[in-house]
C-alpha cells in the first residue's frame, strides 16, 4: 500500500500548478483579496470595494482560464497557440474589474453571479465542442461534480479540525485569536486547498472518456428513488393547483413560479443523471418518463407566464421577473426540442443556457437595461402625473399628503432604482452633475467615527439625497411592490399611561427582559413563563398552567374599528397605524385552581391581511393573586 506523504502532496501540487498556472494565479489573487476583505470590513469602504472586485474577477478568471485550457486540450492546439489563447482569456477576465463595481451598483452583484454561472456552464462543454462525444461529455461532468463534492467535504473537515485546534490554544494558553482568524482560515482553505484539490482531479484527457461506459450504482438509486419521485410530487401538486385556478378563475399566486422552476430543475437534473442508461432494457420506462415530463411541463409554463405577466403589467419589470420570463422561454424551447426531435443532444442544455445567461448581462436586451428602463419609466410616469416632469427634467413633486400610499410607492421606486443602478442613470433628468454629487457624498464621514461612509451608508445617503431633491423625503419606503404586501396593514397598540393599579393582587411579573423561556422561584412560588412561536404565552405557577393568546385581544380590538380609530395617533404612515388605548382594552383575566392572573399587554405589534393576524411583537405584564 502506498501511503500519502508530504513529498507526494508537494509533487501533486507542483503538477497541478504546472498544468493550470493561470487558474492557480487567479485562485491566489482571490484568496489574498478575500483576506483583505475580512480585515477591511466596515473600516475602509474604498479598499474593501476593491477587494470584493478582485475576488469576483478571480472567480471569473479561474473559470474562463479553465475553459480555455480544456478547449485547447480537446482540439490539440500547439503549445504556443495554447498559451496565446489562455493569455487572451486571462486578460479578458482581468479587464472586467474596470466594469464591475458592486460598491456603487447592487446590480453588479447579480451581473457577477450571471457571469459566474455562464462560465461554469462553459467549463461543462468547453472540451466537447465537436460533433457527438455525448458519452464523454456526461462522464466528464459526472467526474467534475463528484470531485467538487469531495473537495468541499475535505475542505470542510480540514477547516473544522484546524478551527478546533485554534480554539483549543485559546482555551489552554489564553491566546486571543478573534473571529477574523477563523474567517481568514476559511478563505485560504476554500481559496487554495479546495481549488488545488479540485483541479488535480480534472480529467487531463477528456476525449478518452468517450469509451468509458461505467455508471455509479448509487447515482442510479438516488435518481430513481429520490429525484424522479420528488419531481412527480411537484407536478401533481402544480397540476392540481392549475385546475383550481381554472375553476375559480383567479390569478395564480407568485410562489407558484418557484414551484414550477423547482419541478423543472429536479426533472431535467434527473433525466441528465440517467442519460447513459436510458437505452438499457430494464430502463425503457425512462423514455416514457422523459416525454411525459416535457409534455406536462408545457401547461405549467403557461401558468408561469400568466403569474409573471400579471405582476409585470402591474409593477413593471425587475431583474427577478426578467429572469423568470427568460427561464420560462428557455424551458419552453428545451421542452419543444426534446418532444419533437428523436436524436437528442444533451449538450444543448448547458450551451443554450450559457448563451441566454450571457445575453442577460450586458446590452439593450439585458436584464439590467430592460429593468432599468421599466423602473425609470414608472418613476417618470409618477412625476408626469403630478406635473413635476418639465422639459425632460424631474422637478420636486408637490401636493401629495405625507404618508400617502402613492408617495410611499414613489419613494420605494426611487430607493430601489438608486440601490440597483446608482445615481448616474438618472443624469438625463437632472441639471446638476450627479457624478460630482456621488463623489461628495462618498467623502462624508460615518456618524460617530472619523472613517468614510460604509457602502450601505453611502447608498442610503444617495437615496436620501435624491428623495430630498424630488420632494419625497417625507415619504416612507416601507411600501413594497408586491400584490401580497399591498394588502397588509400593520398595527402598533400601546396601553395608555405609565402608572399601573395593582390593588388586590399579590405579585407583579414583568418578563420583558427574560428569554422566550424563563423559570423563577419566589418564596413558595415556582413561576415558569414560555413564549411560543405565534407569540402566545404559557404561564405555569406551581405546575398550574394558564394560557394567553394575544391574537384574541387583537381581534377584539379590530372588532370595532371606528372606536379604535378614536385613539389613533397623528402622523401615521399608511398601513402602519399606531394607537394609545386604555389599559382595560389590553387586559384579560384567567384563573387556575389556586391563582387568578390578570394579563396586561403593554405593547402589541401585529399585521393583518384579510382575516389573518400575524403577531410580530408583544410585551406582557402579569398580576398574580392567590385565591
Amino acid at each position: 500500500m502506498k501511503f500519502l506523504s508530504l513529498k507526494n502532496l508537494a509533487q501533486g501540487a507542483a503538477t497541478t500548478i504546472k498544468h493550470y498556472p493561470f487558474e492557480v494565479l487567479f485562485a491566489l489573487a482571490g484568496t489574498i483579496a478575500g483576506t483583505g476583505q475580512v480585515e477591511l470590513t466596515h473600516l475602509n469602504r474604498v479598499n474593501e470595494g476593491w477587494c470584493i472586485r478582485i475576488l469576483m474577477i478571480a472567480n471569473l478568471g479561474l473559470l474562463l482560464s479553465l475553459s480555455a485550457t480544456l478547449y485547447t486540450q480537446s482540439i490539440g492546439t500547439p503549445r504556443s497557440k495554447k498559451l496565446i489563447i489562455k493569455c487572451i482569456a486571462a486578460i479578458f477576465a482581468a479587464s472586467l474589474i474596470f466594469i464591475i463595481n458592486p460598491t456603487n451598483r447592487e446590480a453588479d452583484y447579480i451581473r457577477f453571479l450571471l457571469m459566474s454561472l455562464a462560465f461554469h456552464l462553459l467549463v461543462a462543454f468547453a472540451a466537447f465542442t465537436g460533433h457527438g462525444q455525448l458519452q464523454g461529455f456526461w462522464q466528464f461532468n459526472k467526474t467534475l461534480f463528484l470531485r467538487f463534492l469531495t473537495s468541499v467535504l475535505y475542505g470542510a473537515v480540514l477547516f473544522l479540525g484546524l478551527a478546533a485546534a485554534i480554539g483549543a490554544t485559546n482555551f489552554l494558553f489564553n491566546f486571543k485569536f478573534e473571529w477574523d482568524t477563523y474567517a481568514i482560515l476559511w478563505v485560504w482553505i476554500t481559496g487554495m486547498f479546495v481549488t488545488l484539490f479540485f483541479l488535480a482531479g480534472v480529467p487531463v484527457d477528456p476525449a478518452s472518456l468517450n469509451e468509458d461506459t461505467s455508471y455509479p450504482k448509487g447515482l442510479k438509486i438516488f435518481t430513481q428513488y429520490v429525484l424522479i419521485p420528488l419531481s412527480t410530487v411537484y407536478v401533481i401538486i402544480l397540476l392540481a393547483y392549475e385546475i383550481k385556478i381554472l375553476v375559480e378563475w383567479n390569478l395564480p399566486k407568485g410562489l407558484v413560479s418557484n414551484l414550477i422552476l423547482g419541478y423543472a430543475v429536479f426533472g431535467i437534473l434527473s433525466l441528465l443523471l440517467v442519460y447513459p442508461i436510458r437505452e438499457h432494457d430494464e430502463n425503457k420506462w425512462l423514455k416514457t418518463y422523459s416525454r411525459s415530463f416535457y409534455f406536462l411541463l408545457l401547461p405549467l409554463l403557461c401558468l408561469l407566464f400568466v403569474a409573471v405577466g400579471a405582476r409585470v403589467f402591474k409593477y413593471g419589470i425587475t431583474e427577478l421577473r426578467y429572469f423568470l420570463i427568460l427561464l420560462a422561454v428557455w424551458l419552453l424551447f428545451i421542452s419543444v426540442y426534446f418532444l419533437l426531435f428523436k436524436k437528442q443532444n444533451i449538450k444543448l442544455i448547458p450551451i443554450s443556457l450559457c448563451v441566454i445567461t450571457l445575453l442577460a448581462i450586458y446590452g439593450p436586451q439585458s436584464a439590467f437595461s430592460v429593468s432599468m428602463y421599466s423602473q425609470r419609466r414608472i418613476i417618470i410616469r409618477f412625476f408626469e402625473k403630478h406635473n413635476a416632469f418639465k422639459n425632460g427634467k424631474l422637478m420636486a413633486v408637490k401636493g401629495i399628503k405625507p404618508g400617502s400610499k402613492e408617495g410611499n410607492r414613489a419613494a420605494a421606486n426611487l430607493e430601489y432604482f438608486v440601490s440597483h443602478y446608482d445615481l448616474i442613470p438618472l443624469q438625463p433628468y437632472f441639471d446638476r452633475d450627479l457624478s460630482v454629487v456621488a463623489d461628495s457624498l462618498g467623502k462624508l464621514k460615518s456618524k460617530g467615527s472619523y472613517t468614510t461612509l460604509g457602502r450601505y451608508e453611502l447608498q442610503t445617503e444617495k437615496q436620501d439625497w435624491v428623495k430630498q431633491q424630488l420632494g419625497l423625503s417625507k415619504f416612507s419606503s416601507r411600501y413594497i411592490n408586491t400584490e401580497e404586501d399591498e394588502k397588509l396593514v400593520y398595527y402598533r397598540i400601546n396601553k395608555s399611561g405609565t402608572v399601573l393599579d395593582v390593588k388586590g393582587y399579590d405579585f407583579i411579573m414583568d418578563p420583558a427582559l427574560a428569554n422566550d423561556t424563563t423559570k423563577e422561584n419566589f418564596n413558595d412560588l415556582t413561576v415558569e413563563h414560555i413564549i411560543l412561536k405565534n407569540k402566545a404565552a404559557i404561564l405555569k405557577i406551581n405546575n398550574e398552567t394558564l394560557t394567553f393568546d394575544p391574537s384574541k385581544i387583537a381581534r377584539k380590538l379590530l372588532a370595532d374599528q371606528t372606536k379604535l380609530d378614536t385613539y389613533l395617533e397623528k402622523n401615521n404612515e399608511p398601513n402602519n397605524n399606531r394607537y394609545d388605548v386604555p389599559v382595560e382594552w389590553m387586559s384579560v383575566t384567567a384563573e387556575s385552581k389556586s391563582f387568578e392572573v390578570k394579563l396586561i399587554i403593554d405593547d402589541l405589534n401585529f399585521g393583518t391581511s384579510g382575516k389573518n393576524i400575524d403577531i410580530t411583537y408583544v410585551r406582557y405584564l402579569y398580576l398574580i393573586k392567590r385565591k
